[in-house]
This record gives structure tokens, C-alpha cells and sequence, in this order.
């Protein structure tokens, strides 16, 4: 198979996964705009009710990311520029484009970004996760407790 009969494929790819987050994302949103409007019980249920926006709301935003990437790949397709590395201009092989049909880097220059910090990812903030002060970050799974009732 050529290069350009599997860019063509992973167009597709690239379409059956954009059509899907759309659909997934119209539908995350709808049910966390349900839930909000939902009365709760008691404050275990408001608790729980919470939580569950609050992981909702951030798998919404991991697959708006992935949205935002498979539309900027669509892009790259239909400007010619597809499957060439932003930063060098060299090919991006096949098998790292199968693998992940958005990607903008060679191996080489994705691996450089990183070690520089500088990633197509460079707006994520990760230090929201921890719900702790900077200084007071360092955990062990020792200090976690797990309520498993």
C-alpha cells in the first residue's frame, strides 16, 4: 500500500473518530447539563453528584482536546500537509501516524519538545489534579486512603 492509499485510510479513521466525539461531547454535555438541574437527596448524594460532574467534566475535556486535533489533522489533509513534521518537515512515518493520526512531530522532534517541555500539549495544566499547595505535592500511596465501603 502506498503512503498516499493509507493517508487515505487514516482520513477515514480520522473522520469515523471526529464524528464519535462529537456525538460522545453533544452527549456529555446534555447529561451534565441533567444532572445540575437534578435535585439531590442529602449531602452524600450532592457529594457523589459532584464527583461525578467533576470526572465528567474532565473527560469532556480530554475529548475536546482529541476533537480539536483530529480537526486540525482534517486540516492538514486538505492543505497537503499531512504526515510531514511541523518542526523538521521531514515525513512522519506511517506506523506513528497509525498509531496516532493527529500527530505533528517525527519521533525525534516529539521526544526534543518533551525534553525542552514544550509539547503540542503545552497549554495543559496538570497541577490541577492535585488539590494540595505546590510545596505539599509529595505523596506516597501510603498516605492515601481508600474508602471501599
Amino acid at each position: 500500500m502506498s503512503r498516499k492509499e493509507a493517508i487515505l485510510n487514516l482520513r477515514e479513521v480520522l473522520i469515523k473518530r471526529r464524528d464519535a466525539l462529537r456525538r460522545v461531547l453533544a452527549g456529555d454535555l446534555s447529561s451534565l447539563k441533567e444532572l445540575r438541574d437534578q435535585s439531590s437527596g442529602d449531602v452524600v448524594d450532592a457529594a457523589l453528584d459532584s464527583v461525578h460532574d467533576e470526572i465528567s467534566s474532565q473527560l469532556a475535556e480530554v475529548e475536546s482536546q482529541e476533537l480539536a486535533r483530529t480537526e486540525t489533522a482534517l486540516e492538514r489533509m486538505r492543505e497537503g500537509h499531512y504526515g510531514v513534521c511541523e518542526n523538521c518537515g521531514t515525513n512522519i512515518p506511517m506506523a506513528r501516524l497509525q498509531a496516532l493520526p493527529y500527530a505533528v512531530y517525527c519521533i525525534k522532534c516529539q521526544r526534543d519538545a518533551e525534553r525542552e517541555g514544550s509539547t503540542t500539549n503545552a497549554d495543559a495544566d496538570w497541577s490541577r489534579l492535585l488539590d494540595t499547595p505546590s510545596h505539599e505535592r509529595d505523596a506516597s500511596i501510603s498516605d492515601m486512603e481508600l474508602d471501599v465501603s
